[in-house]
């Protein structure tokens, strides 16, 4: 037993020494990326697995055409990033392999299709999830995601922290013996500080007067009650701003009443409580498949679909039904975050109104409704529509 322990020791002591190491890099991080002040904004374009490739396609055209004139006067770049698929990560036997990282460093932005990870009994090697590989590697520490629902008064800004909690170390667990297996949680004050600080400024420039803090504290209360605890040192400084904290399982519940969805603004969470209400949020908007998200650090930044990449639409041959709405959502996210605000506003409308509102196309993921290239269309041709902010506005009434 005493061999048994002593590797375990080993084991999280090499745990430790890393994420100390981490706490460090955190300190010396540096500001954040000006876009204004760049020659040259590069977004990468990196399609993924499954349906990953078709939508993304259709998201890069809707931002060549929205960023015509930027493109023209080499403003923007748009980049197709090769190699970040399930059979080349699975050959390099690596997350992300390293040419594939080099190529997403040069870029300042990128949009991003879903990704397959492996799991037991799919046949591919079990290797780490390449979207929580990218967060940690281009330190990508907030995930933020917008939900509306206008017919039910929600609408709710999420912002889970991507680089700590119960994921970062999701790989480096360790098998103690045939019948112990331990996984561990890491939360520091520097990663807490910046995605609760983010939240907060969010809710303070958008006036709006709730932040809902979301752990288990009562239970987790060393990771936990640290998030927390910064919560609680960190509103101090936003006396304008009111908050609550909620537990994960309270809060899922809550999510759901029709009596209090509204009451929500913005919510912020530690990684795997913020992955359960992200996704139970984007249900209640209308599944997965109609949200976008946003992967925000200091100087790089990824916006994706938050669907994952429907095998069996690509075994039945469907992909082209695929819907794009999620990662054409992600690309508003995108382009409103370099900076070009109006057009990113445009796009919004553009969704709205075919999503929601005249609903003339409908994805079925069938022969039963569009294409996604139909679709993409659509979108295009409502962006040019000169009566689309009057229509978007009636709408809203």
């Amino acid at each position: 037993m005493n061999d048994i322990i002593e590797k375990a020791k080993t084991h999280f002591e090499q745990l430790v020494k890393e994420q100390l190491e981490r706490v460090e890099a955190l300190k010396s991080a540096g500001d954040w990326i000006d876009y204004s002040k760049i020659d040259k904004i590069i977004v990468g374009v990196a399609g993924g697995d499954g349906i990953g490739p078709e939508i993304t396609r259709h998201a890069r055209h809707i931002m060549e055409f929205l960023l015509k004139e930027e493109i023209d006067s080499a403003k923007v770049e748009i980049r197709d990033i090769e190699g970040l698929t399930i059979e080349n990560r699975a050959k390099e036997m690596k997350a992300i392999p390293d040419d594939v990282l080099k190529q997403l460093k040069e870029c300042h932005v990128i949009l991003k299709g879903p990704t397959h990870t492996p799991r037991k009994g799919d046949g591919w090697p079990n290797i780490e999830s390449a979207n929580v590989t990218m967060r940690r590697e281009l330190d990508l520490f907030a995930n933020v995601r917008p939900v509306k629902v206008p017919e039910l008064g929600i609408d709710w800004m999420f912002f889970r922290e991507n680089t700590e909690g119960a994921y970062v170390l999701g790989s480096k667990g360790i098998d103690v013996t045939d019948d112990l297996a331990i996984d561990f949680k890491v939360i520091t004050t520097q990663g807490s500080d910046r995605i609760i600080r983010l939240a907060f400024d969010y809710a303070k420039k958008n006036d709006i007067n709730r932040v809902s803090v979301v752990t288990k504290a009562n239970v987790v209360k060393r990771t936990d009650g640290k998030f927390l605890a910064m919560a609680e040192k960190i509103a101090k400084e936003y006396p304008e701003v009111n908050w609550d904290d909620w537990y994960i399982d309270i809060m899922t519940a809550k999510l759901v009443d029709p009596a209090r969805q509204r009451d929500f603004k913005v919510i912020v969470a530690p990684n795997l409580y913020g992955d359960i209400v992200t996704d139970e949020a984007a249900q209640i908007q209308g599944g997965v498949g109609t949200a976008g998200s946003a992967n925000i650090g200091k100087r790089y930044s990824m916006f994706e679909a938050i669907h994952g990449t429907a095998p069996r639409m690509v075994e039945t041959g469907r992909i082209q039904y695929a819907d794009p709405s999620s990662i054409i959502k992600a690309a508003a996210l995108l382009i409103n975050h370099i900076g070009f605000v109006k057009k990113a506003k445009k796009l919004e409308m553009a969704l709205d109104i075919c999503a929601t509102y005249e609903r003339k196309l409908k994805m079925t993921g069938r022969d039963t409704g569009a294409t996604g290239e139909k679709y993409a269309k659509y979108i295009m041709d409502t962006l040019i529509d000169p009566n689309l902010e009057e229509k978007w506005n009636a709408y809203q009434k």
